[in-house]
């Protein structure tokens, strides 16, 4: 019997009934991707860009991910055309660009999801996972069914180019990066500026006008809540390895007086 695939994320987002909230999983670890992935949230982020994520780190995790209600992206680390070959044939099926800055460059990786003569993505369907050795019928021909395509626009230019970027054929939503998006507007870490939120929301703004989902990263609840209430379709609210660090320093704040430790002391 023909195996079928998961829906997208376009087709989560295009399904829902409120907006989707995400956590990242940075940790390379399928083991807490898995614990993720359990927790009740709607979507998880699975990092190469920042993260010590490769290929075989991502199909492990994909692979823990499988078996529970939560819809995956990988964050290749550049649009380069090998990687984002590679990481579909794994069996991703929803990505996230980053740095996409034009157009011309969201247009480049609609090509590299799609294979010819849509585009330009290498055909190995019978090695690879995402068709299931051949075993998901029809997939060469369907592919664009089963792959959704997600560009981060996280530099003022991407700002200025926003609407143009949304409006590519193929580009099934954007995703704004603060963090990035303060270092290219001079104010480097500066994430809830009145003027990287401001840019932000003109983001928001242009994106929704194109007809496409727009989401955002946003750790601090408020400040989450404020993006919601502007329209973001999709948030990402926290991040493995944060949730780690923060509360194992709960602890050891709780625990551990601050004199008998030279590490904490020394903040």
């Amino acid at each position: 019997m023909p195996l079928r695939l998961d829906p997208t994320f376009r087709d989560a987002l295009a399904a829902a009934s409120r907006p989707l909230a995400g956590i990242w999983v940075c940790s390379g670890s399928p083991l807490v991707a898995e614990i993720c992935a359990g927790s009740g949230m709607d979507w998880t982020l699975i990092d190469m860009e920042h993260s010590p994520n490769g290929l075989e780190s991502v199909l492990a995790q994909l692979q823990a991910i499988a078996a529970y209600p939560i819809t995956p992206l990988v964050r290749v680390p550049i649009g380069d055309v090998v990687t984002i070959k590679q990481v579909l044939d794994l069996g991703a099926q929803n990505l996230l660009v980053p740095m996409i800055s034009s157009a011309a460059e969201a247009a480049a990786a609609v090509a590299a999801v799609r294979y010819p003569p849509l585009g330009g993505r290498g055909i190995g369907n019978a090695l690879a996972r995402s068709g299931r050795w051949n075993r998901v019928e029809g997939y060469l021909e369907n592919a664009a069914d089963h792959v959704s395509l997600f560009v981060q626009i996280e530099t003022a230019a991407g700002v200025d180019a926003a609407a143009e970027i949304a409006a590519v054929d193929g580009v099934d939503g954007v995703f704004v990066g603060p963090s990035d998006l303060s270092a290219s507007m001079g104010v480097l870490g500066q994430q809830t500026h009145p003027d990287v939120e401001a840019a932000v929301l003109r983001t928001f703004d242009a994106v929704r006008a194109a007809g496409k989902p727009v989401g955002v990263n946003a750790f601090d609840p408020a400040v989450a809540d404020r993006y919601l209430a502007a329209g973001a379709s999709f948030v990402l609210v926290g991040a493995d390895v944060a949730l780690l660090a923060r509360g194992s320093e709960a602890l050891a704040a709780r625990f551990i007086p601050a004199a008998d430790d030279p590490a904490r002391a020394s903040y």
